[in-house]
């Protein structure tokens, strides 16, 4: 007789997230009033190269390099949750990141935001 192991809900983007640490720990990318509602702002801290997007109040922050080509996502096309790359026309949703039009197949990286301070913060990332 095999075992099985319990099942577990897949971790849903939209679950209710721990509390980041105190704000010393956390990389200060922008002011929200930068963001404009329904838009992108590009930002380069500590060698990173971001977009920080205002959806509805709501911050989200992926990595600015469209997974395809060299196109900027934060000036590419905001329609609801998704962005379309102004390069090729690719399309990802903002908060998971994940592809939703060819022609990309990577998904986006995403960072966990938070405000603090009427500023748009992430987690440091772990080295690659």
């Amino acid at each position: 007789m095999r075992s099985t192991a319990p099942a577990f809900p897949a971790a849903s983007p939209f679950a209710i997230q721990p509390a980041m640490p105190e704000s010393e720990t956390l990389l200060e990318l922008c002011a929200t009033s930068e963001v404009p509602e329904g838009g992108a702002l590009k930002v380069e801290r500590e060698g990173l190269v971001l977009a920080v997007f205002n959806l509805g109040a709501r911050y989200y922050v992926t990595d600015d390099a469209c997974t395809h080509g060299p196109g900027s996502l934060s000036e590419g096309e905001i329609d609801g949750e998704i962005v379309e790359c102004n390069f090729h026309g690719g399309c990802f949703h903002i908060p998971t990141g994940r592809v939703e039009a060819p022609p990309c197949m990577v998904p986006l990286r995403t960072y966990a935001a938070s405000v603090v301070d009427g500023k748009v913060c992430i987690l440091p990332p772990a080295p690659r």
